[in-house]
C-alpha cells in the first residue's frame, strides 16, 4: 500500500508507518538537516529507509498532491506544532507556521483510503478549542474549501452547518482523535501527543485507537513488590530506589496488574557505554559538556520513563533533555540516548550537529508508537480490501 510522509522531519512516523508494510513514494519536508539524515539513512541501506524516495526538501504549499489521486492508502505527517506548543508563542492560527491548511489540501487532492496526523497536546488547550474544531471538521469534509476572501470562522461555522446537515458526501472522513502517552505503549518516555485518524467513509470501516499496553501500575509492583525489576537491572538493594508517592501507590495495588510495565530510561539505555568513554564504538554516542540542574531544568531518573524530549537544548521548555544520575548529578543525553527514548533503530544516523539532531529527535514521533498505530490501520485496511 503507498503512502505519502508530509512534514517528515527526521523519519519517526515514517519509519512506523513503513513497519506496517505502507510504501512511501513521497516525502516532504523542508529543512535541510532532516532531508539530510533521510537521504544518508538512505544511502546507508538502513532497513525501512532504503525503498523510500529522495526527500522533497522545500516548502509544502510548492508541492502538487494532484497528480497522486487516487494512488495513495496513507497519508501521514505532523504538521508544525510550534504554534500550539508550550514551549512557542501559543499565536495558533494566527501563526504562520500553522500547517494545518496543508494537511487539509493533502487530504483532498488525494483522497487517500487513510490518514494519521500527530499534533503537540497543547492544541487541546481551551485556548484554540474554536480552531480545533475547525481542524477536526476540515479533516471530516476536505472537499469543502476555505473560499477566498473567507475567514477562517467564517468557514468553521460553515463547515458547521454542512455537517449538521448531513449530506451523503462520499469524499467525507470518518475522524478520531486521542491524546496518548507514549509510554502507555512501551516507549521509554513520558510523551502525550494527540493524534487524529481518518477513514474514507465510502469504505465502511469503523476504527478505534489501540488498547494500551503498558501502564505505570505495573512498573511500580515489579519495582516494589515483585522486585523483578531490579534484579533485571542487578541493582542492590541499597541503590533501589523509588519516589515516596509512586511507592505508596505501588502498595495500595491489590493485584499484580495485567499490563506490561512501562518502559523506563534505564530500560532503553542500560546496555550503552559510559559516553565519555565509548570512543566512538557507538553511532551518534557522544558526550555533551555544559549540562547543569536548576528548578524546573531537573533531567529524568533513570528509574521512570524519561520526561518529554524537547525540540531545544537550553532553556526550561527546550532544556530538560538531561539524565539525573544516581548520584545526584546530570548530564545531556547523547543523541543515540535520545534516539533510543524515541525507539529509533540503533543502526539510524542523525546527520548535523547537536544541536541540530537534537531538535530533529525532540521533533519526532516515536517510532514504535507510530507503528502500533499504523499496523492497526493496515489490518483495517486489509479486511476492508479482502
Amino acid at each position: 500500500m503507498r503512502a505519502i510522509e508530509l512534514f517528515a522531519g527526521a523519519g519517526g512516523l515514517g519509519l512506523g508507518v513503513s513497519q506496517a508494510g505502507f510504501k512511501p513514494i513521497q516525502i516532504v519536508e523542508w529543512d535541510k538537516w532532516c532531508c539530510d539524515t533521510i537521504r544518508e539513512n538512505r544511502a546507508r541501506d538502513i532497513k525501512l529507509v532504503r525503498d523510500w524516495p529522495m526527500p522533497f526538501e522545500g516548502d509544502v504549499r510548492d508541492f502538487d498532491f494532484r497528480p497522486l489521486e487516487g494512488r495513495i492508502s496513507l497519508v501521514s505527517g505532523g504538521p508544525p506544532c510550534q504554534p500550539f506548543s508550550l514551549g512557542g508563542k501559543h499565536r495558533g492560527n494566527s501563526d504562520d507556521r500553522d500547517m494545518w491548511p496543508q494537511a487539509v489540501r493533502a487530504i483532498r487532492d488525494v483522497r487517500p483510503k487513510a490518514f494519521i496526523f500527530e499534533n503537540v497536546k497543547g492544541l487541546t488547550r481551551a485556548t484554540f478549542a474554536g480552531y480545533f474544531n475547525y481542524i477536526l471538521l476540515q479533516l471530516q469534509y476536505p472537499s469543502l474549501q476555505l473560499r477566498k476572501g473567507e475567514d477562517w470562522s467564517d468557514h468553521s461555522a460553515r463547515l458547521q452547518r454542512h455537517h449538521l446537515s448531513r449530506p451523503s458526501d462520499k469524499e467525507e472522513y470518518r475522524v478520531v482523535f486521542d491524546v496518548l502517552n507514549a509510554a502507555d505503549f512501551g516507549v521509554p518516555q513520558r510523551r502525550q501527543r494527540i493524534v487524529f485518524v481518518g477513514f474514507r467513509a465510502d469504505l465502511g470501516i469503523r476504527w478505534s485507537f489501540p488498547k494500551v499496553t503498558h501502564s505505570l501500575d505495573a512498573l511500580l509492583w515489579e519495582q516494589c513488590r515483585s522486585g523483578e525489576y531490579w534484579e533485571r537491572h542487578h541493582i542492590a538493594r541499597i541503590k533501589r530506589n523509588v519516589d515516596a508517592r509512586l511507592h505508596a501507590r505501588a502498595m495500595s495495588l491489590a493485584a499484580k496488574p495485567d499490563a506490561l510495565p512501562w518502559r523506563t530510561t534505564r530500560d532503553a539505555i542500560h546496555d550503552l557505554p559510559d559516553p565519555e568513554e565509548a570512543g566512538g564504538r557507538v553511532l551518534n554516542h557522544k558526550f555533551q559538556p555544559g549540562a547543569r540542574s536548576y528548578p524546573g531544568h531537573t533531567g529524568s531518573p533513570l528509574d521512570e520513563p524519561a520526561k518529554t524530549l524537547k525540540a531545544g537544548v537550553h532553556g526550561v521548555p527546550g532544556g530538560e533533555n538531561m539524565l539525573l544520575s544516581e548520584d545526584g548529578s546530570v548530564r545531556y543525553f547523547t543523541v543515540r540516548e535520545c534516539a533510543r527514548l524515541q525507539t529509533f533503530p540503533d543502526d539510524y544516523l542523525f546527520h548535523g550537529s547537536w544541536t541540530e539532531t537534537m531538535r530533529q529527535l525532540g521533533n519526532a514521533v516515536p517510532v514504535n508508537l507510530a507503528g502500533t498505530i499504523a499496523k492497526s490501520i493496515r489490518r483495517h485496511l486489509d479486511r476492508r480490501s479482502r
